[in-house]
């Protein structure tokens, strides 16, 4: 790493987007995407769908156990 950096010729802001979406790469275990793909795929629906659809549920128990 360099002691000092030249940013006299930068841009401020230049790849700033208001209200931009930040999406999150998630890795699960092995054994747990394979079954959410079973599962998944007997729903007809995909994964992502159904990861988001028990997560949102997770949390619903999780606040009423508050």
């Amino acid at each position: 790493m360099r002691e000092e950096y030249e940013f006299s010729k930068g841009e401020r802001g230049k790849f700033y987007r208001e209200g931009a979406e930040l999406h999150l790469p998630v890795y699960l275990d092995t054994q747990v995407q394979t079954a959410l793909a079973a599962l998944a795929n007997a729903k007809g629906v995909d994964i992502s769908v159904l990861a988001n659809d028990l997560l949102k549920k997770d949390l619903e128990l999780i606040q009423l156990a508050r």
